[in-house]
């Protein structure tokens, strides 16, 4: 029995790496300056979220760091575990704490932002007394399905999809170090097409190559982009949402209420929930583009998504469509505006390229003598005092004064915004 289940165990389980030295790509984390690499070596690793696509290592990665710092290692996925589950491992950790005083053992839980917040609430005593080490796996933004309680008690690790580099070193590897493929004479010639069917997801990339050489069921074998595409192509899911088209679909739809196209906005996202897209991915998305696309042009859009996001967070499918369409819609068929999104960037470049400018004197709090005796709030002009609640004063650092920010685009409502400005600001706002 165990040779029959080493005989079925996939490439990807068979060639996962065991150690730091064979893990391919984030090098910004455990690359040989990375920010995790001098922690996991050491053995002082604190509870931590790893963000990222699916296949980039986050569950190896959480394998390695146990091994590394020769921890114990619980595993489980938020799938199938429920609060009775984490409270069963929980209690396992602490009468091994005795065993183990300087190395608190390790609670590995992937695809963390399935789990409920009470299931997440059961986890915060023990992390929060140390009783173990929480590393958690998630394709999804922390900061919107991980409570801020527990979110605040972990340090959050961004992964990154894999590059075309890595992916081919993968294969490569594959080739050399797997026992069921080093007996074949495997020639990558070419390797676009499997590049793109797998999206940077590793593990899918290693799928979809297992399955060409499994269906050629010869030993000498060249790999080229046609090979792949009259194997592969057919079998591959109409919409995959952890994969490639998970990330192209959302970007059509995006684009599709960005280029004030109703039709193309509600197809593609019919095509999202047809393929079980998850109703908040679709619904923040469309918060993005009320405030970058639409933005002062509209103001209304950010409360319509706002209010859609938590209407088919508490309704869901099958009755959420008709909201998301709704939303989808109004936004596509609204004015049309990035002023704001441009401003912010440009704002960012400044701070990055000025630093830390001092702030004006006359903008400073002061709250004591010794403040107000250095010149803070001297000079300052309260606004309400003066004619039209405006008199005129530098608000930005001396160093980029009078720097003009915020360009108000061409639809009607920042067309009076322009003029609003222009009437108060003169030349400082003279667009």
């Amino acid at each position: 029995m165990p040779y029959f289940c080493l005989m079925n165990e996939p490439l990807a389980e068979r060639i996962r790496p065991k150690t730091l030295e064979d893990y391919i790509s984030q090098e910004h984390l455990v690359g040989e300056t990375g920010v995790l690499t001098r922690q996991i070596e050491k053995g002082l690793i604190p509870s931590l979220l790893l963000w990222g696509p699916p296949g980039t290592g986050k569950t190896t990665l959480a394998n390695i760091i146990a091994t590394t710092s020769k921890r114990p290692f619980y595993s489980l996925s938020a799938i199938s575990s429920g609060v009775k589950d984490v409270r069963e491992i929980i209690l396992r950790a602490k009468q091994e704490n005795g065993l183990f005083t300087t190395k608190n053992p390790i609670l590995f839980i992937d695809e963390i932002h399935r789990f409920s917040k009470s299931q997440q609430d059961s986890l915060l005593g023990a992390v929060e007394k140390g009783w173990v080490t929480l590393i958690g796996a998630t394709t999804e933004n922390p900061s919107f399905e991980v409570i801020p309680a527990l979110l605040s008690r972990c340090q959050v690790y961004v992964l990154n999809p894999f590059g075309k580099d890595d992916l081919v070193k993968l294969l490569k590897r594959a080739i050399k170090e797997d026992t069921q493929l080093a007996h074949k004479q495997i020639t990558l010639k070419e390797t676009e097409a499997l590049l793109r069917l797998s999206g940077g997801d590793a593990r899918k990339l290693l799928n979809i190559f297992e399955l060409l050489i499994n269906s050629e069921g010869k030993d000498k074998i060249v790999i080229t982009n046609e090979l792949v595409l009259s194997r592969v192509q057919k079998n591959t899911v109409l919409y995959d949402k952890t994969g490639e088209q998970h990330y192209d679909i959302i970007s059509a739809f995006i684009k599709s209420i960005r280029g004030s196209d109703p039709n193309g906005a509600v197809y593609w996202l019919a095509r999202m929930i047809e393929g079980g897209e998850d109703v908040k991915f679709i619904a923040r998305r469309m918060l993005i583009s009320a405030s970058e696309d639409i933005g002062i042009a509209n103001p209304t859009a950010l409360v319509i998504a706002t209010n859609t996001f938590q209407a088919v967070s508490i309704i869901g499918y099958p009755e959420a469509r008709i909201i998301l369409s709704q939303c989808a819609v109004y936004l596509a068929t609204s004015a049309k505006s990035n002023a704001s999104y441009m401003a912010i960037k440009k704002a960012q470049a400044i701070v990055k390229e000025t630093g830390d400018l001092p702030i004006p004197l006359h903008l400073r709090n002061a709250p004591t003598k010794l403040m107000k005796d250095l010149g803070y709030g001297e000079d300052y002009k309260y606004s309400h005092d003066y004619n039209n609640n405006f008199v005129a004063q530098e608000f930005l650092p001396d160093e980029i004064s009078s720097t003009k920010i915020y360009d108000p685009g061409s639809n009607a409502r920042e067309k009076n915004l322009r003029d609003f400005l222009k009437n108060r600001w003169k030349d400082k706002y003279g667009y």
